[in-house]
Formats: C-alpha cells, structure tokens, sequence
C-alpha cells in the first residue's frame, strides 16, 4: 500500500526585541546569569555526538550574546532567543538552568535526542514572554508539564515527532519515526493545555497521544484557540468527528489531522475558510459525502483523502484559477468519470485518483499535465489500454496503474519517461510480453508488475542494467521466469531490498540471491521449488533484518539450516511444503509463523527466548504429537492467533492458554488428542474471539468464567466429551455469533424454565447466527420463547463485514472456521459468512410440536430438526423461510400433510421429510418436483411425484388429525384398522413409540 505522507512545515519567525537606536546607548553584554545558565545548558549535552560545532564559540568569559544560535535584548544584555534545533545533541534530561532565561522569547531545541526522559515538572511557567516553543523530534517522554500551559504570550508551539513511510510494494511498507518509541508524549487534557493559550496561531502535536480526550478534542481546540492557523495533529489517536464548532477558526490555513481514528463527514463549512492552503486528513474512518466544491478552492493546495474506504464523491469541474499542486483520492469510494477540465490544474505535481469506482476513458487532456511528478489511477470499470499521452509526461518519477480495468500490452514508448524511480502496473488485465526497452529506465527503484496477464519467458538477468532497482514484483502472471545460472551474472545484479516471484513456474532456488546480503523481503510462493534451502542463502542473510520470507505452497523438503536460524523474520512462511522434522525458528525473533500444512513433528524448543514478540502462530495439519510444551505460556503475553489444529497432540490444555490472556484473540486446538477439563480461572480482560476444541477428548463442564470473554464471537467444542446443560449464561456475551456443541453428553432442556432469574436474563442470544447442538441428550420441548429471542436471525445488520475473519500483520487474513453439518453433509466451513445462518438440534430426545416462532426467523438458511420424537404437523409458517437452502425434519413423529406453501421456497436445494406419518398429496412445483424419492421416504400415507404411489383423487383424502394426540395414538389407530393379523414388528413399533 503506497503512502504518501505530506510534510507539512511552517517557519515561524518572530521578532528578536533589540535596541534599534544604537547610538543612543551603548549595547549591553551578555549578564553573567545568563551566561552561566547556557553553560550549564551546554555541560548537559553530550558533545562527541551531534554538531561538533555547536558550541565552538561558547566559551566562558566571552559575550553570550555573539554565541552561535544565541541572540540578546541589547539593552539589558537578557538572553531572548535560543537556537539550539536540528544539532543532534543527546542529553540524559533537560536542564533546569534553562529556566533561568526569563527573557526567553524564542526557544527551539527541536531535533536533539534527550534520551526518553520526562519534560521537567516545573520550570516553564518562568518562561513568561515566550512566544515560540519547538521542542519536536525531541525524543521526550511522559506528559506535558501543566508548565507550558501558563505560556499565555506562546504563538507556535510544537511537541510533534514526526513519521514518514517507506514503500516496497503495495503490501509492506515500514512506518519510520525520529523517537525510541510512539506516544512518548501524551496530554491526558487538551483542554488544561490550551485554557490560557489564546494567542496561539500554531499547534503541532503530531504522535502525541491524546486519546484519553476523546471525541472533545475538537471542541477544546475550537473554544480555546481562536486565532489558530495550523492545527497539525497526525497520529494522536484522535476519535469522534470534525466538530461545527471549528467552524469559527476562519483563519486556519493547515489542517493536518492524518493518522487517526476520526469519523462522520468532512463538513462542507470547511470551504469558507479563505486562506485554507492544506487539508489533510487520509488514513482515518471518514465516510459520507464529501463536498465537490472543496476541489474548487481558489487557495487550496493540497488535498490528501487517502485511506478513508468510506468517503464517496466525485470530481468536479476545475477552475482555471485552482493552486491545487497535490490531490489523492486513493483508497476511497470515489466513483464517476475523471473531468476533461482537470487540466485547468496547472500547478498540480502529485495526483491520485486510486479508487476503485472510476469509470470510463482517461481523458486525453491529462496529458497537459507537464509539471506532474506522481500519477497513480486505479478503477475497476476504467476501459482500453494504457494511454499513449502517458509517454508525454517526461517529469513523471512515479506511475501507478492499480486495481483497474485497463487491458492490452504496455507500450513500449514507457521508456520515454527517463526520470521514474517507481513503475507499478499491478492487479489490471495487462497482457502480452514485458517490452525489454524498460530496461532503458535506469533511474528505476521499484518495479511492481504483479497480478496481470502477462505472459512469456523472462530471464532475471534482463534487469541487471537498472542497478538502481531496489525492489521487483513479477508475481502472479503467465509468466515463465528463469534464473541467470551464471556467478558473474548474479553478483551484477542490481542490490535488492525485495524481490517477489510467486507463481512464476520456477522450479530452481534463485542463484542470483547468492549476492543479495540487503534483502528485507523475499516471496517464492507457488512455484515448483524442491530439494532444500541452499546453505549459502542462511550465510547470505545471517544477522539480517528481514520483513518478509515466503516460500509456502512449493515442494521444500529441508530448510538447509539448523533449527536455529541466523535472522530476524518478521512475516516467515513455510506452510504447505514437505518439510519434517523440528520446526525452524529466527534467532532474533518473528510476529508470524505459518508452519502449517507440512510434516514437522515437534514445535520449537525455544518459545521463552525466541517467541516473545511473536503475534501469529500458526502450526495446523502436521505431525505434532505428545503434550503442548508448557514453555508456550511465555509467550502468551504477545501471541495474538494460536493454531495447532489437526495435529495428534495429546494432554490436557496449559492453563496458561486460556486464564489471562489479556493479547490472544484466537486459539484453535480442533482436531487432537487433549483431554481433561478445560482451566476455569478465566481473568477479566480476556482477549478471546475465536475458541475451537472441537474433535477432542475433552470432559467436564463449559468453564463459567468464560464469560469474561466479552469479544468472544465463536465458540466450537463440538465432538467431545463435554457433560453439562444448556449453556444459557452465555448469553451475556454480547458478540458471540457461532455456538457449536454438537456430538457431548448435553443434557435438559434447551431453555430450562428455572433460569430465568431475577436479574432478567432470559438466555437472549442476540447475536447468535449459527447453533448446532446435535447428537447431544437435550430432551423435553421446543421452547418456543428461546426462538423468539434470536434476533439477529430475524433482522440482518447494515453494519456487518461480509466475512468472519480477523486482519493481523503483514496484511494476514484469518479466516474464522466451524465444523457443522449443512445439507446433509458433515464440513468445515473455512469461511464463514456473516449473512450465514442456521439451527441444527438433530438427533437429540426433543419433543412436542415445531414452533410456529421459527417462521420468523426469515434470514435461515439451513434447519435440521431431525431425528428426534417432534409430533404435531409441519408447520405452515416454514413457508416464511424464503432463504432457506436446507430443510431436514426425517425421523420424527411429524403427521398431516405437507403445507402447499412449501413449494413456494425457491431456494431449497435440500430437503429430507422422510421417515414421519406425513400424508395427502407431496406439493407440486417445477422446484419441488426437483427432490428425490429419498426426501419422502417412510411415509407410507403420501402419495404424487416423485413417490411411485399414485394419488386417487384429484387431492389425496387425509385423516383430521388431532394436533393434541400424541404419535402413539396414531400408530394405534392404524393397529385397529389393518386387525389383528398384523406382523409383530409393527407392535414392536407401537411399543417403542409408545415410550419415546
């Protein structure tokens, strides 16, 4: 994902009091307080690191105020201006003498590392007259004295740190900032800071952690900072909206607010303001409409919406007045087509029009746009191929084509545009050979040319005249790329950061990797690699730094090395390869780990020392065996996702893994051999979202401490041992969607009627989408007022993602998984969607009548009731059902016709009534005549397609049953008719229905 970040940077210069008439007085020196305390200032710095030149004329005895970065009232020889920024100085602390400069109207001390220590708790209040603070970029800690809040003269004030991002591809970039750490500073109240500021016109506090403000933040800037011109506030963790009430800052010139948690609309008041030079607010959660006249803004210069998914608009028609010199739009919900009068934007340099929803042809008059430096366009309904007049644009240094429509070959006059450093075509429909001219572009850093149609052999030694390439993505073509086979070719070889080559047909590790000691990233996904590691790749890389390394989905039978890798890997990937044995780790430490889908039998020995700062742990379809190495626990602190499912590990489960788990999120254990009971000393805070036990040993009861599991969403402890009722507590878990507890030893009703307590809760499941509590020993009746509870299969949110899944580091994607059965068929679903729902209570010892309630829970998809003693006849509110796929009431006791209104459901793929006392004429519809005689069979009372038995009449005379009479009562009604000389395995079932 390419982020551009924005530097926004004002001088502030403010007037140095001096004494104009010279010749009237003499000029006074430097006092000797001062003099003494910008010594003792200087004593405080490290001065073998930084500017050695810094303090070369500070010298004692001598005129302070000749001293370099120091400037004097020269009438009474007070210190007024200190100058210390950008030297690179270290200090332990800042020194208290400082604030012996009263006279102090200017103080910069920005740029200087003072070792994260803490701003001194007083001091600043002496610094009455000042009017320009910059303690940026300062690597200070802790929160910002109530000192600086007195400064009622202060103008600019900047405690910012600042960021920037570097881009390797459109999926890892790396954020860099100048301090140890993020939110080393924070202002818990805004408020408290600004109440005696009013005069000030600059604010910039980017990476200061504000979020304890709240949504108010707004307001308190608003109310308290009138004559505000820069509000620059990047990465501060704000929340809430733009306020109405920043409306009355008419004379804001720079809003900087990029980085953060806001949301709401950008208020369309924000175009008045007639001085307004930036507006920078990319990487939030806005979303609405924004206002098109914003583009019209005779003064704007730069407007960054960025990475806000949930902004729609359009592009208006430009003025030929505009200064607009940067517009991005990337990765919002723009749609509509690109204006022909965007040429009126003379000034512009840097445009991103990536979104999605732009439709249509480029514009030719695009081409006008000489001055333009950074062109990135995306849309997946764009037409054609790629414009000839992009070869007109010879001041270009970055082209993006993303995510978009475009098609054909990419011409080869590309390589007129001499000054690129990054070339990216990637997830479009190009074809054709890569054209060999782009190799003329020497100046080339990135090449991105992933996820299209090209086709055709490449050799990578075509690339080793850009010795300037510094990353290469061919991944994802019909492309066959070969590998230089020669040392000399390979040590040419221009020095990569990354290099992705997945599914390129390579069945050979790279010989050109041989050289690359800088390597950062390296994916060889897909291909056809087999045999092992080279040694000589472990000895390339050892003590390297690498973000990414990703050779899953090839034929790897060794990893080359000893367990013990020589590197950090922050995202490692081997899964779906041969490798056996011990799993491989990094020595200095990794986020991810995906071993699955291999042969490795044992986990690392070395989880204490090495998996500390491991988040994604992923280990499933291997050969693990015996108990789960307790030394998991220390890193439980840090892991976000555990999964070691379908393994044949056996025990009981670490208690560690469950009881304060404060990080994990998901922790997937199916499919093993663990028994004993499951820890029950879960601590408040619990993380949990996903739990999966399923396919165990497991005994005992659901762990009631479970219920500090509040983000809980799915729980699976299906195919165990587990001995407990309904768990109707659970209820107040206000997340959870997915409850499986199919094939335990469940007993009692579903909704025993003594839990309903005093406190109200009536085992109201308001989120639940899929309950399976098959093959368990639930008995008595269906309750009819747990059925009315199940909300969110009534009623279907307009806030809901599509999928279950969780998003972790490096763009990873879990999907949430659950074993159920779903039209007759046992699965896994390894992607549940959010609009998924259904109820299966088979084969349990479930009695009484179908409850009418069901008909309302319109949103099913699949209901199977089967095999247990249900009586009564189907009910005709079923009809309501319009998305139901799977419907299964075979072997029950269920008796009367089958309700015409049934045909009516045309998205039933699956239905099975057999094995009940139904009757009269199956229903008759081009749908329903669909079904097999197996959905009807048992019944010997139907009659009609597709049963072979022919109705009499025009509609099969059915008897008037009794909805009251009970199932035995019935098989004893056709005992007497049929007479004595009936068989005795019909009296056997008598009998038996009689006890069921």
């Amino acid at each position: 994902m390419l982020l551009i970040l924005l530097q926004v940077q004002t001088m502030y210069m403010l007037p140095v009091k001096t004494n104009v008439n010279s010749s009237s007085a003499p000029l006074a020196p430097c006092l000797p307080d001062q003099a003494s305390a910008l010594l003792a200032l200087k004593h405080s710095f490290n001065t073998t690191n930084g500017d050695s030149t810094t303090f070369q004329s500070w010298v004692a005895g001598t005129d302070c105020c000749s001293w370099d970065g120091v400037r004097c009232d020269r009438r009474d020889g007070c210190v007024t201006y200190l100058d210390l920024g950008g030297r690179q100085l270290q200090s332990s602390g800042l020194e208290p003498a400082l604030f012996g400069l009263s006279s102090l109207n200017h103080l910069d001390l920005s740029g200087n590392d003072f070792n994260n220590s803490q701003i001194p708790a007083t001091g600043f209040e002496r610094l009455t007259e000042l009017r320009y603070l910059n303690l940026s970029n300062t690597n200070f800690a802790g929160s910002v004295p109530a000192g600086i809040s007195h400064l009622k003269n202060l103008v600019y004030l900047d405690l910012s740190t600042s960021f920037y991002v570097v881009d390797f591809d459109n999926e890892n970039h790396v954020m860099y900032y100048t301090s140890d750490s993020i939110w080393q500073l924070s202002v818990p109240k805004l408020d408290t800071l600004l109440a005696d500021l009013t005069n000030l016109e600059e604010l910039h506090l980017g990476m200061v952690d504000l979020s304890s403000n709240g949504p108010q933040w707004c307001d308190y800037v608003a109310r308290l900072s009138p004559k505000l011109q820069v509000l620059s506030l990047p990465y501060c963790s704000l929340s809430g909206s733009i306020c109405k009430s920043l409306s009355s800052l008419r004379s804001l010139r720079v809003i900087a607010l990029h980085y953060n948690h806001l949301s709401g609309s950008v208020p369309e008041f924000l175009a008045s303001f007639p001085n307004l030079t930036v507006l920078q607010l990319s990487t939030n959660k806005f979303e609405g409409w924004f206002p098109p006249i914003m583009f019209q803004h005779k003064v704007l210069q730069t407007v960054d919406l960025s990475e806000n998914p949930g902004i729609s608009g359009i592009l208006p028609t430009f003025p030929q007045t505009s200064s607009l010199e940067n517009l991005f739009v990337k990765s919002t919900n723009f749609s509509g087509t690109i204006p022909v009068s965007i040429n009126n934007l003379k000034s512009l340099k840097k445009l991103s029009l990536g979104a999605s929803g732009f439709s249509g042809i480029l514009p030719s008059s695009m081409g006008e746009l000489k001055s333009l430096e950074l062109l990135e366009v995306s849309g997946l309904q764009l037409v054609g191929s790629m414009p000839s007049w992009i070869s007109n644009l010879t001041s270009l240094t970055v082209l993006q084509f993303f995510y978009c429509g475009l098609s054909g070959p990419i011409p080869s006059s590309i390589a007129n545009l001499r000054e690129l450093t990054k070339l990216a075509l990637y997830n479009c429909n190009f074809s054709g050979k890569i054209p060999p001219q782009l190799s003329n572009l020497t100046r080339l850093q990135t090449l991105l040319l992933h996820s299209n149609n090209f086709a055709g052999t490449v050799q990578l030694s075509v690339f080793s005249k850009m010795q300037n390439l510094t990353v290469l993505n061919l991944s994802n073509n019909e492309l066959h790329v070969l590998d230089g086979e020669n040392s000399s070719s390979s040590m040419s070889f221009p020095k990569l950061e990354f290099l992705r080559l997945a599914s390129c047909r390579m069945s050979s590790f790279p010989e050109i990797l041989r050289h690359q000691g800088k390597i950062k990233g390296l994916d060889l996904s897909d291909n056809q690699i087999n045999g092992s590691i080279p040694t000589w790749a472990w000895e390339t890389w050892n003590g390297s730094h690498m973000f990414l390394l990703n050779i899953s989905h090839n034929m790897f039978s060794s990893i080359g090395s000893e367990p013990l890798l020589p590197v950090h890997i922050e995202y490692f990937d081997l899964s779906f390869n041969n490798l056996e044995g011990p799993m491989p780790i990094p020595r200095d430490g990794s986020v991810t780990l995906d071993y699955s889908s291999n042969q490795f039998s044992s986990m690392p020995l070395y989880f204490s020392k090495y998996l500390t700062g491991t988040s994604f742990f992923k280990a499933s379809r291997n050969s693990l065996s015996q108990n789960i190495p307790p030394s998991i626990c220390s890193a439980v602190s840090s892991l976000q996702l555990i999964d070691l499912s379908y393994n044949n590990l056996s025990g009981s489960i670490p208690s560690c893994l469950m009881e304060d788990v404060s990080a994990l999120q998901v922790l997937s254990l199916k499919a093993n051999n663990l028994f004993g009971e499951l820890p029950d000393n879960i601590k408040k805070g619990c993380a949990l979202e996903v739990l999966d036990f399923s396919g165990n040993l497991i005994q005992g009861k659901i762990p009631r401490s479970l219920a500090a599991c509040r983000n809980l969403e799915i729980l699976d402890i299906g195919s165990n041992q587990i001995s407990d009722s309904f768990p109707c507590w659970m209820s107040t878990l206000p997340k959870l969607q997915v409850l499986v507890l199919k094939s335990n030893k469940f007993t009692g009703q579903v909704l025993d009627p003594s839990y309903n307590t005093e406190d109200g809760n009536t085992c109201e499941f308001t989120e639940l989408r899929i309950v399976d509590i098959a093959s368990n020993n639930f008995s008595g009746p269906l309750p009819v007022g747990w059925f009315k509870m199940l909300k969110s299969m009534m009623i279907r949110s307009d806030n809901e993602t599509l999928v279950m899944e969780n998003q972790y580091y490096h763009g990873q994607t879990y999907h949430f998984t659950a074993a159920i059965t779903y039209k007759g068929n046992k699965m896994t679903i390894t992607k549940i969607l959010t609009t998924l729902v259904l109820i299966d209570i088979s084969n349990n010892a479930l009695y009484g009548t179908i409850p009418k309630a069901i008909g309302d829970l319109v949103l099913l998809h699949g209901l199977n009731m089967s095999h247990n003693a249900l009586g009564g006849s189907i009910s005709v509110q079923l009809s309501n059902l319009k998305n139901l796929e799977s419907l299964d009431l075979s072997s029950n006791e269920l008796y009367g016709e089958i309700p015409q209104e049934l045909a009516s459901l045309n998205f039933l793929s699956t239905l099975n009534l057999s094995y009940n006392m139904l009757s009269g004429r199956i229903p008759q519809s081009p749908h329903f005549s669909t079904f097999s005689n197996s959905s009807f069979l048992g019944n010997n009372g139907l009659c009609g397609p597709p049963m072979s038995n022919q109705c009499r009449n025009q509609s099969e005379i059915s008897l008037p049953y009794d909805s009251e009479k009970n199932s035995a009562d019935v098989l004893l009604f056709f005992f007497t008719a049929l007479g004595f000389g009936i068989s005795f395995s019909i009296t056997v079932i008598v009998i038996l229905g009689r006890q069921r």
